[in-house]
């Protein structure tokens, strides 16, 4: 399979590229950035493009893609409803476009948040804006999509938040990780959960389209027993 990632140098895209290298089914990994994802790896080919607004300069960097892994993203906290949907409404949206047309057979897999709006109301801007976007990419001509609503991520595997104070804050949280995860599991994950879930649901499919953490718990499992 072959992968094309956005939001690589993130915290959760830098989880989802660990599990992308060390799957026996994916052949390699396209990363998109503005700037390099740093991993040197036989599977990988780093793309550093500046416009991801505009990709059709890049010609066939972005064709023969089997599926996508959207882990761009930015916090609400501090943006207007406008700046917020620039990122990650019209950002999304342009860039699908460019992808689906160079790719019609593509498997879009996005990361959501808990609470998205599927009704795209919500009192919460960052609830609509993530609803209008996943109802957008649900009406693509995609040979599947698929919307992963985490709630709690725990990093794993070294993984760390580009964000001092969530690095802290994951840190201390991280013994607790097993308690939390026994004690709501339908509301906790991990980047390495998150990884296996998207490769699961691009390379199997799967009923659900709109992936909870419980789901993707479930598809991770699902995949490491194939892979026993």
């Amino acid at each position: 399979m072959r992968v094309g990632l956005f939001g690589a140098t993130g915290m959760i895209g830098s989880g989802v590229l660990i599990e992308c290298l060390a799957h026996p089914d994916v052949s390699s990994v396209q990363v998109f950035g503005r700037r390099p994802c740093g991993i040197d790896h036989e599977k990988v080919t780093d793309i550093v493009h500046e416009d991801l607004f505009d990709l059709t300069s890049l010609g066939s960097a972005i064709e023969g893609l089997d599926a996508v892994f959207w882990c761009l993203g930015v916090s609400a906290a501090g943006l207007s409803e406008e700046e917020y949907d620039r990122i990650t409404y019209q950002l999304t949206r342009a860039a699908a476009d460019h992808l689906v047309e160079a790719n019609p057979a593509l498997t879009f897999c996005y990361i959501s948040a808990e609470g998205a709006a599927s009704s795209e109301h919500s009192w919460m801007m960052w609830a609509r804006v993530k609803g209008r976007i996943e109802n957008y990419l649900f009406s693509l001509p995609l040979a599947g999509a698929y919307m992963l609503r985490p709630g709690y991520i725990q990093p794993m595997k070294g993984v760390r938040s580009r964000t001092r104070l969530y690095n802290a804050l994951y840190t201390v949280s991280a013994p607790f990780y097993p308690i939390l995860r026994r004690a709501a599991p339908t509301r906790v994950t991990t980047t390495v959960d998150v990884g296996l879930a998207m490769i699961r649901a691009a390379s199997q499919g799967t009923t659900e389209t709109i992936l909870g953490s419980r789901e993707i718990n479930a598809l991770a499992r699902a995949e490491r027993s194939s892979l026993a």
